[in-house]
């Protein structure tokens, strides 16, 4: 659930079982509650009571409801609370009774949005208490003529049913919400890195080479194996530039000094700034401590929650929600 690896079923959980720590103490509790697993109705990700970091600011816990609240935002972060592990996205009653504080959000209440400036400190406030907010440089509830980057109706936020969702209004530099835990990546995903736009893509396995009639075999490297994916770094007019391919058994990492792919011309990048991690068939994105985080393109409805950070044209817009 942390870093898309995959866990062996644990035994001897219970009476005498060997005391485990980090990653084996997750896998373990994963197990257990394993009969409370649930699909994500926004990318069909599993999800789970039992869970490894906070859903609200993407902090790592020590172990599956470790206390009431979460030591970096004060968020309730009780076992019994349910969210995706993919995508992050709240989901639906497993069956256990949530714990619920009495200050928690809810839909219909009131939504800030912070403008944030480049230190990342408030430089404006925008408090909405209606269901749905519009953002756009000539038009929408919240305006920057000033932002040569924005459309003139770029985004909508809004409450659909209990899930608080942004939305795409087909801008022309899309809306970005930026992960705040790791992210299975899907075909024609868009990540922003850095300031570099990355498009994920799938490829498919390759089907058997027919050996050759004389049984000659033939050059060239075996390792690594067979690409199945690809990371595209696109140009601001959309066309393509570098491209590294992925394979089965194979993570890469970016940054701008280390990895497998580096960009040095990139002061918005870290030195080591994210992983894509392969997990069998899967690729999963995890942020490597960067400055400046992962954003992933807007498609469909994405899910919202406190603290998310959202970015439309050069505005970065933090979510605080109150009930």
């Amino acid at each position: 659930m942390d870093c898309g690896k995959p866990m062996d079923q644990p035994t001897g959980l219970k009476g005498g079982g060997t005391s485990m720590s980090g990653t084996r103490a997750l896998a373990a509790a994963v197990a257990v509650a394993a009969s409370e697993w649930c699909t994500c109705p926004f990318c069909s990700g599993r999800a789970n009571a039992a869970r490894p970091f906070c859903p609200h600011c993407g902090r790592r816990l020590s172990a599956p409801g470790s206390g009431p609240s979460c030591g970096r935002c004060g968020a309730p972060v009780g076992s019994a609370a349910s969210f995706c592990a993919s995508c992050g996205a709240p989901v639906g009653d497993t069956g256990v009774k949530r714990r619920v504080s009495p200050g928690a959000p809810r839909p219909g209440g009131t939504i800030t949005l912070v403008l944030l400036d480049d230190a990342g400190a408030a430089a404006q406030r925008f408090e909405r208490a209606g269901p749905d907010t519009t953002i756009g440089r000539q038009d929408g509830d919240i305006r920057f003529p000033d932002d040569v980057f924005l459309s003139p109706l770029h985004a909508k936020i809004s409450w659909e049913q209990d899930t608080l969702v942004v939305r795409d209004l087909g801008s022309r530099n899309g809306t970005w919400v930026f992960l705040e835990a790791p992210h299975r990546l899907l075909d024609g995903d868009l990540l922003l890195i850095g300031s570099q736009v990355i498009r994920f893509r799938r490829l498919g396995y390759p089907g058997p080479h027919p050996p050759d009639a004389d049984a000659t075999r033939r050059m060239g490297s075996l390792i690594p194996s067979a690409d199945i994916a690809s990371l595209t770094q696109l140009r601001s007019d959309g066309s393509v530039r570098d491209v590294i391919q992925l394979s089965p058994g194979r993570d890469v990492m970016i940054g701008r000094e280390q990895g497998d792919w580096i960009f040095p011309y990139d002061p918005s990048m870290s030195a080591r700034h994210a992983v894509v991690r392969s997990e069998d068939a899967d690729f999963v994105v995890v942020d490597a401590d960067s400055r400046n985080g992962i954003a992933l393109a807007a498609r469909g409805d994405m899910p919202l929650r406190h603290t998310s950070r959202v970015l439309v044209g050069d505005k970065l817009l933090r979510i605080e929600l109150s009930a």
